[in-house]
């Protein structure tokens, strides 16, 4: 015993110095201010998806300059920089590991578009830094991570933003006013839904790493694995090493409507069932999924459902949220939109259909260094993404679990608090100390 002990202390110090080595994170961070004609230096991170948006929310902005792209695949590194070439008329840096960014001290800005087991991490070293994130949703691959990601933005002063469009729509906004004030009578559930057209998506089995592909990075905090076109690069979503399912994709927006228009945080008790009904293929996570939230001291309760295929419609609405009250209900209908029904006839109520700029607020909170003014906070980032978390712990366990918000533990159930945290991969650790 006295042996294997020894070894683990052995393997656990050469994993800590490999950890430090690989990136080393100042220990204080000046704080920049800058003016309206001070340009913002901006870095995108992860391209194939929502890295695109990043780039262009960013570019749109005035004072506003992306400078870098990252990603692991060379192939659409080159194709996304010989594109902003083309639509910008201007050169832009390229790298393919996100460490070297954040040494890059000309850099401000980061906007985080990788794979959901990316997000924290990057967010954290990213803060530490010294420089201000968008993140996408969700904030956080597991609970705990999450609020390593809070501690990390409120110890280094960093501005964090959670890319949950929602919350700058002005139409969505204004639906908030309508809850708060009374319009729907008391209001005590929210229902959120993602019906999204998700297909078999096969089982293509392993290969050798592609020559374009950094597969070290890619794969990051995870652990190691031989390559498969099974996750890489979008259904990494349907596999839990990396992504969490459409509760924890399209979901976290609805997950955030659902806390925000109720005003409430992380519940008490939590169930959900669901399942692989349709397609024998690689997916791991759920195609079907339904949830439940509840909040007894508060008298309110969340309900979630995820379809993936055929499906009718709620109100028009297939993802979005609807709330209920005493006196009516709201509908939310994808990012924009909101309608208000009233009574037992449903009379037409209150509507609206306005957007608004995310990305926008997330720079006018750069220049002014007030986090108090974000509309998606990095603590809503957290917790919105706990809810997913939370579902998926109920699903994979089969049973209901009672959680404690204060602590952000289960109660008396450590094989559901195990859950709450992975096994993180050196060098690409979350540190217990951020």
């Amino acid at each position: 015993m006295e042996q294997d002990k020894s070894i683990d202390r052995r393997t656990f110090l050469k994993k800590t110095a490999v950890t430090s080595a690989a990136f080393s994170a100042p220990t204080y961070v000046p704080q920049k201010a800058f003016g309206s004609n001070d340009r913002i230096r901006a870095a995108v991170l992860g391209l194939n998806g929502r890295g695109k948006s990043h780039i262009e929310g960013f570019m749109d902005q005035e004072n506003v300059q992306v400078t870098t792209l990252c990603d692991p695949d060379s192939k659409i590194l080159a194709e996304r920089a010989t594109d902003f070439s083309s639509k910008y008329s201007k050169s832009v840096k390229t790298e393919k590991d996100l460490r070297k960014v954040f040494e890059d001290k000309e850099i401000d800005v980061v906007g985080i578009a990788t794979p959901n087991h990316w997000h924290s991490l990057a967010t954290i070293w990213a803060c530490q830094a010294g420089k201000d994130v968008y993140v996408e949703k969700p904030g956080s691959h597991n609970v705990w991570e999450g609020r390593k990601m809070v501690e990390a933005a409120q110890k280094y002063n960093r501005i964090v933003q959670h890319g949950v469009q929602l919350r700058s729509s002005e139409a969505i906004r204004e639906a908030v006013d309508h809850l708060r004030k009374g319009t729907i009578g008391k209001v005590y559930m929210a229902r959120g839904l993602v019906f999204r057209w998700r297909g078999d998506i096969g089982k293509k089995g392993v290969e050798p790493v592609p020559n374009n592909l950094d597969y070290d990075i890619w794969l990051g905090p995870a652990q190691q694995r031989p390559f498969s076109r099974d996750i890489v690069h979008y259904n990494w979503h349907w596999n839990w090493e990396f992504g969490n399912g459409d509760v924890g994709n399209q979901g976290i927006h609805e997950t955030d409507m659902c806390l925000w228009g109720l005003g409430v945080g992380l519940p008490e008790k939590i169930t959900a069932m669901g399942g692989k009904f349709l397609f024998d293929d690689a997916k791991e996570t759920p195609e079907t999924l339904c949830s439940v939230y509840h909040y007894p001291k508060e008298g309110k309760l969340i309900e979630f459902e995820v379809r993936p295929w055929c499906t009718n419609l709620e109100d028009g609405a297939g993802v979005g949220n609807i709330f209920y009250g005493s006196e009516g209900y709201l509908v939310i209908k994808g990012y924009d939109k909101y309608e208000i029904f009233l009574g037992r006839d449903r009379t037409p109520g209150p509507s609206r259909e306005k957007g608004g700029d995310h990305f926008q607020n997330f720079i006018e909170c750069v220049r002014s260094r007030d986090a108090s003014k974000l509309h998606a906070p990095v603590e809503s980032a957290h917790l919105s993404s706990a809810l997913a978390h939370l579902g998926n712990i109920s699903y994979r366990l089969g049973r209901v679990l009672e959680f404690d918000p204060a602590t952000e533990r289960f109660k008396n159930d450590e094989e559901a608090n195990r859950m709450l945290k992975r096994e993180y991969r050196a060098p690409y650790v979350v540190p217990e100390q951020v």
